[in-house]
């Protein structure tokens, strides 16, 4: 879409027509509003639990199959008051957080000197494909035999787990930062990591930001092998025991909470994309 509205002919007394431009309009402007945009962004969920509501309530879907929404709603009320709930969803935010914090500042920073330098490329690279090649979930046994079923374990290997997809898309990000922008910067003096912070990185910032949402999906993934060994709290401990104990209503209840996991781990990433790169909004056709 044109930015630019077609020009218009207009003839002046006693010369030849010329050409008049209009105003471009400006795009960010057309913004859909606030009390639109959000119901639009939980319509289709809505939708998805009004199915599973009116299925579970007609028989359509048995309850030893599927609980309904009312049974786990009454599941995160019996969770809630006995203050399990909010003590396994903290320990699982708490591993969550620590892991991805760490496999993301180690392929950040790999992912910067890959794509910086050519030795460092030759050093890392191969390495770093051959760490993306292996299912980390293939790496449990030896976690477990090397460092125990303790907190360490836990967090190495939701840590391992995010650290191959920051590592590709900030070694493409900085890969495509273009060479006359970098060119520029270093006419102004920047040299080093000022340059390297202060051009490079947020030239690449699209494609961190993206590692950085594909990092917190994978993280979850690797929260719940973590979880489903030698731990006493957390959203996967909760998994275990639903499963024990065939308790329909408490397995989609952890399905929930994972969910809700994700949500926020994704409102986090929007928070920063907004503050970080406020022209992002003025692309998308409204």
């Amino acid at each position: 879409m044109a930015l630019l509205s077609p020009p218009r002919a207009r003839e002046e007394r006693g010369g030849p027509a010329t050409l008049e431009l209009e105003a471009p309009r400006y795009r960010a402007g057309r913004a859909r509003p606030a009390w639109v945009s959000i119901p639009l962004r939980f319509l289709v969920p809505a939708l998805i639990v009004a199915a599973w509501w009116i299925g579970s309530a007609t028989g359509a879907i048995p309850e030893e199959i599927l609980a309904g929404p009312p049974a786990v709603w009454r599941a995160f009320a019996e969770l809630y008051q006995t203050g399990q709930l909010v003590d396994f969803s903290i320990a699982s935010f708490k591993r969550a957080a620590v892991g991805v914090f760490f496999g993301v500042l180690i392929g950040l920073a790999l992912g910067v000197l890959s794509g910086l330098s050519s030795l460092g490329e030759e050093l890392i690279d191969s390495t770093m494909q051959i760490n993306r090649a292996i299912p980390f979930l293939a790496l449990v046994p030896l976690f477990i035999a090397w460092f125990g079923i303790d907190e360490t374990f836990k967090v190495l290997l939701i840590a391992v787990a995010t650290v191959g997809p920051m590592y590709a898309y900030t070694y493409l990000g900085v890969r495509n930062v273009d060479r006359k922008m970098v060119e520029a910067a270093q006419s102004f003096g920047l040299r080093g990591w000022r340059l390297v912070f202060g051009a490079i990185l947020p030239a690449a910032l699209p494609g961190v930001l993206m590692a950085l949402r594909i990092c917190l999906s994978i993280s979850i993934t690797g929260l719940i092998a973590a979880e489903q060994v030698g731990t006493r709290e957390g959203i996967g401990y909760l998994v275990t025991l639903a499963q024990e104990y065939n308790r329909t209503d408490y397995m989609v209840l952890c399905v929930v909470l994972y969910a809700v996991l994700g949500l926020i781990f994704d409102g986090i990433v929007r928070v920063i994309e907004k503050f970080a790169m406020p022209w992002r909004g003025q692309v998308a056709v409204r």
